[in-house]
């Protein structure tokens, strides 16, 4: 089990959970709009990190970013494993043939 599985797992565990003791908890009983904002805060202090080449702080901006996108992606529900089997389709794909097929 990948540390990203653990941390899903985690996150699905903390559903319902007093959000007086977790902060995923507290994220979750917040609605997945919250949820989602909070993603975006995080990805926009690692757009930061990385313009500024700060290794060291894109390191942990990069890290808030996964644990705050499995959150959003367990607020509405979606599975890692349904994300990875996406990108597994997609191996192989040229991004702008995988795009184009979108339309």
């Amino acid at each position: 089990m990948s540390i990203l599985d653990q941390l899903a797992a985690t996150i699905e565990s903390r559903k319902g959970a007093d959000p007086d003791t977790s902060w995923t908890a507290k994220l979750l009983a917040k609605g997945p709009e919250k949820c989602a904002e909070k993603f975006g805060e995080e990805a926009v202090e690692a757009i930061i990190a990385a313009a500024k080449n700060d290794r060291e702080n894109l390191t942990y901006e990069a890290a808030d970013v996964l644990y705050h996108l499995l959150v959003m992606l367990a607020a509405r529900d979606v599975k890692l494993d349904d994300v990875l089997a996406e990108l597994e389709r997609r191996e192989g794909t040229s991004g702008i043939a995988e795009k184009a097929a979108r339309s």
